[in-house]
């Protein structure tokens, strides 16, 4: 009997033996290019935080205003974004500014990518600037410096677009959104619509059994530590200490995944872990006055929403004093600002969305599914589809009745009708919602406000005991070496640092790397040591998730069960089933001038023209579909342009919709009977009018159920007349 061996073949499987082989010499490769990427991370944070005004905008900028330079200096300046080849800029739409948050990194991340807000903004056309901040804050500067100067860098934008159809869109990313929304509430006249992305209002919300970091504050003992670290850096407080606290409420992306996955892909994720390095160890400072401001009247005293806030001349920060359409974007998959707390202020502000249109305003948000709290921001798939729709439509959102809207969105398809009218590749629609939509995501209930409100008065109590006890002879005790010592030697800028140009075993590293490179021999996909290493990667973040969500369990255990203590909340003057966020009340003159614009609304509903009667017909119509479609608005400018004898400018086209609109909501019948006898003689124009509203309803929907019945009875109106059928949107 003989035995037949099997045959070698070139593509049969290697051996247990021949593939460990593989696998270390792969393993080995990597590990010398991992440490060559920690090097170049090193050099790359020394030269970046050894400039002027570093910052990781991917666009040529040119300084217009230098807010050092004014009467109150500031570190933050004014630039204008050069829009990249092949873009072209129409000077005659709005301008979008887009201002930078100061939250312990450097400026530009609203601009880091091609796919950023500014790409998007500037690819639909728009002029774009950015505000942006140096490393260092002007000695003496405050939060209402910062305000004043942002308030000039607008003016500027106006100033140098005096033909723009439209204020300024201003975007306001994370901790830019809160300041953006106290300016818009002081100097309402500056802007257009507002964006604000990822950006905490109401700081004491979110759901039991997550969003943990809004316990940090009570379970510190309130600021006093915020003071501490401000007095240890000699009057400036180090924004690593910011990055630090983002960290660490994700240790198994900080520890282990970050670095795991430029290891595990080193011939691909190199470059872009270097650039998202470049822009998270750009460590900023603050003075010791704004992060003082931001912890005690926002994160711990929730005090924007509630309008317990004054600037130094006494005037109130009251949110409802903004007359811009406000546009919030926020993530379910967001731990820093969860929808709670993006959101959470309308329900703090308006008791219903009457209350929304009485002050006049008008509130679109949109709720993204898993997107982190960076991704609002860098993602190039949010950019892509979020951002790129709210700048292609933000003329849509400007002209939207007051009221409060979801944005959605929905991919086109070769069903979708006259796609034609709707850029890219999604299709924009404002749904009008309730607040019975924002409590349906979940917040706090009476008892857990009166726990964040007793964390507040503990706070308050030991900042003044460390104030009066500790501070003075701890501020004259730290010269400034040993603060600026302190800040070089925090374990952030050490973990940077450690693997730079001045480690001198780091140049045996760039040799060995570039040998490697040279050599590479990485192992097959199918390696079942890799296999094996991709396992022990996911115990490994298995194991440090389960530690975060044991520490968070016990931490929001500790801040329910402290500030939760009857004796407590009595020690500090916080009454069992006291109100501690009562809805602030409207001012007798905001309800005189809301008053007398009433009666003269009902004055003016027997004056105008065709133009107010096709205006009125079509949001009569339009509101029993619930829904505005940018198809539509696409339509209606279409229609616009054909009629040059009466084009108005958005500003006045906006007016025309809210006062229309308002007419409706105040006397519906009245509204309507006054139709006729504003509709001008001539058939035909009465007939093309009411084209006009055919055209603009039907680009996003058949006219059909309840639409086409209040359609009908708008042809009634307009004389019985049928509308002419070669009228297009197109």
């Amino acid at each position: 009997m003989s035995i037949n061996k099997p045959a070698i073949s070139g593509d049969r499987q290697p051996g247990v033996f021949a593939s460990a082989f593989e696998y270390l010499v792969d393993t080995g490769q990597r590990s010398v290019l991992f440490l060559d990427v920690m090097r170049q991370r090193g050099v790359q944070y020394s030269e970046h935080i050894a400039k002027t005004a570093p910052h990781v905008l991917d666009y040529d900028v040119e300084l217009i205003v230098d807010g050092r330079n004014l009467e109150r200096p500031v570190n933050y300046g004014l630039v204008r974004v050069a829009p990249p080849s092949g873009v072209e800029i129409d000077i005659r739409r709005r301008p979008f500014v887009v201002v930078d948050p100061r939250a312990g990194h450097g400026p530009g991340i609203g601009g880091f990518k091609a796919d950023s807000e500014i790409g998007v903004a500037m690819k639909a056309g728009h002029p774009c600037y950015f505000i942006g901040f140096l490393p260092e804050p002007m000695p003496g500067q405050t939060i209402g410096d910062i305000a004043r100067a942002e308030a000039v860098f607008i003016e500027k934008v106006i100033a140098l677009h005096p033909d723009a159809d439209g204020k300024p869109c201003v975007i306001g990313n994370c901790q830019a959104g809160w300041a953006v929304m106290m300016l818009a509430s002081l100097r309402p006249e500056l802007f257009g619509p507002l964006i604000i992305a990822g950006a905490p209002l109401s700081y004491w919300a979110g759901v039991c059994g997550k969003n943990p970091m809004r316990y940090s504050g009570g379970l510190l003992g309130g600021s006093w530590l915020t003071a501490l670290t401000s007095d240890l850096g000699g009057g400036k407080f180090d924004g690593a200490w910011l990055v630090q606290n983002f960290e660490n409420m994700n240790p198994s992306n900080t520890l282990w995944t970050k670095q795991y996955n430029v290891y595990s892909k080193i011939d691909t994720e190199a470059d872009r872990y270097l650039d998202f390095e470049r822009w998270w160890g750009g460590h900023v400072n603050l003075n010791a006055e704004e992060i003082q401001f931001i912890v005690d009247e926002l994160f711990i005293g929730n005090n924007l929403a509630a309008g317990r806030i004054k600037t130094s001349d006494g005037r109130v920060v009251d949110l409802r004093n903004i007359s811009s359409p406000i546009v919030v974007f926020c993530s379910k998959g967001d731990n820093i600002t969860p929808p709670q707390q993006a959101l959470g202020w309308i329900l703090d502000l308006y008791g219903d969305v009457d209350e929304i249109r009485a002050y006049g305003q008008t509130i679109v948000y949109t709720v993204h599914e898993t997107v982190g709290h960076l991704g609002i921001f860098v993602s190039g798939g949010v950019a892509k589809k979020e951002h790129s729709e709210f700048s292609s439509n933000i003329d849509l959102i400007d002209v939207l009745p007051p009221g409060l809207y979801e944005a959605t969105f929905e991919a086109k398809s070769a069903d979708t009708a006259n796609a034609e009218l709707a850029g890219g590749t999604w299709i924009m629609r404002c749904e009008p919602r309730t607040l019975d939509d924002i409590r349906a995501m979940g917040g706090n209930a009476a008892e857990d406000e009166r726990r964040f409100a007793t964390a507040a008065r503990v706070s308050e109590i030991n900042l003044a005991n460390y104030r009066n006890f500790v501070q003075p002879w701890l501020s004259a005790a730290v010269p400034p070496q040993l603060a600026a010592w302190m800040r070089k030697w925090h374990p952030l800028r050490v973990s940077y640092e450690t693997f730079g140009s001045n480690n001198v075993a780091m140049k045996a590293v760039a040799e060995a790397a570039d040998n490697v490179r040279e050599h590479r021999k990485p192992a097959a996909n199918d390696n079942l040591f890799l296999a094996f290493q991709e396992t022990v990667s996911k115990n490994i973040v298995n194991v440090l998730d389960n530690w975060r969500d044991a520490q968070e369990a016990l931490s929001e255990s500790l801040f329910l069960g402290i500030y939760g203590s009857p004796a407590l909340q009595a020690a500090v003057g916080i009454k069992p089933d006291a109100d501690v966020s009562p809805k602030p009340e409207m001012s007798p003159e905001h309800r005189k001038r809301l008053e007398a614009r009433i009666a003269e609304l009902k004055s003016q509903i027997g004056k105008g023209g065709l133009r107010e009667c096709v205006i009125r017909g079509l949001l009569y119509v339009g509101m029993a579909r619930g829904m505005v479609d940018e198809r539509s608005l696409e339509a209606l400018r279409r229609v616009r342009a054909d009629d040059a004898g009466s084009r108005l400018t958005l500003a006045q086209f906006k007016t025309m919709v809210r006062e229309q609109f308002f007419m409706l909501l105040l006397e519906p019948e009245a509204s309507l009977a006054a139709i006729p006898k504003l509709l001008p003689a001539s058939e035909d124009q009465r007939r093309k009018g009411l084209a006009a509203i055919r055209c603009v309803l039907s680009a996003s929907a058949e006219i059909s159920g309840e639409t086409a019945t209040r359609f009908d009875r708008v042809k009634e109106l307009f004389g019985g007349l049928a509308a002419e059928p070669q009228a297009k949107a197109s």
